[in-house]
């Protein structure tokens, strides 16, 4: 079921608009629709992204790399920023582009003027609540792996950048954005893709955000995240999981001792441990 996207009209635009991570899963999505809100919108991804097509500006870029996201963050406006490693990984795979990267960039944006940042963290922050315990956007973080790590540094440091140096970001806490929820954890943390587009757009230019945390999910039957600061974005979702609800309840339940049934972060809280590198005898 498609519906006209409830989003900011397209006199809302920026001269240039970079979006990292854009051969994604959620960087795909957004890249068309987001081309209505910059004259030019320049996509980026560690291998080379799409073809550019017009109005498009396609960069390949390693975010672990400081001359070249220096490069990549020169002339932009304002940055939406989902590159980087999006499942839980051994920490070495994380390093790079999360947490390097994400100061890269950061620096980047204080050396060439950027005030506007739009960060895809995670409800991985707080992935070791359990399942129905009510949250807010101040609640104490508890990552749930490596990656849930990874988006708490990059929320602390987009903090940071706003004290002292005025950088604004809102941080969006997003819960599971795909075509469909795909179990019961995701009924309550489903984000639709025009809710998500939505929330996007509404974070690149709503003024004076300051430094804000926004938990990212449709308008569904259950929720675990009180998100009072969507309001300053005016973020209102339209849509709702209760449509995929009879397929999803079909599928057998989780056990009632299983960590994803009983943590918000699900899977993720399992993943690991990982193999911890050690020198070789060679060495």
């Amino acid at each position: 079921m498609s519906r006209t996207v409830n989003t900011l009209p397209a006199s809302f635009r920026c001269r240039r608009l970079l979006l990292t991570g854009a051969a994604g899963n959620l960087g795909q999505v957004l890249r068309p629709r987001l081309k209505a809100h910059a004259e030019v919108l320049r996509v980026s991804d560690i291998a080379p992204p799409a073809a550019a097509g017009p109005g498009e500006e396609a960069i390949a870029c390693d975010l672990a790399d400081p001359a070249a996201v220096s490069r990549l963050v020169q002339d932009a406006d304002a940055i939406v920023h989902l590159g980087g490693v999006s499942v839980e990984r051994p920490f070495d795979e994380i390093l790079p582009a999360n947490i390097q990267g994400i100061y890269n960039l950061y620096e980047a944006a204080r050396i060439h003027g950027v005030r506007r940042v739009v960060f895809a963290s995670s409800n991985h922050v707080i992935g070791f609540y359990e399942q129905g315990k009510q949250l807010d956007a101040d609640v104490p973080l508890r990552p749930d792996g490596y990656y849930g790590l990874s988006k708490a540094y990059g929320e602390h440091l987009s903090r940071f950048y706003f004290d002292r140096y005025g950088i604004e970001t809102v941080c969006l806490r997003i819960g599971s954005s795909f075509p469909e929820p795909k179990d019961r954890r995701m009924m309550v943390t489903w984000l639709s893709y025009d809710d998500l587009t939505d929330l996007v757009t509404r974070s690149l230019f709503t003024p004076d955000v300051g430094h804000l945390i926004v938990y990212g999910a449709s308008a569904n039957r259950d929720r675990w995240w009180n998100d009072d600061a969507a309001r300053i974005l005016g973020f209102v979702p339209q849509d709702s999981s209760e449509r995929f609800r009879a397929q999803v309840e079909a599928q057998p339940p989780l056990a009632a001792d299983d960590p994803a049934a009983r943590y918000q972060g699900g899977a993720f809280v399992k993943a690991g441990p990982f193999p911890f590198p050690t020198p070789s005898s060679a060495e």
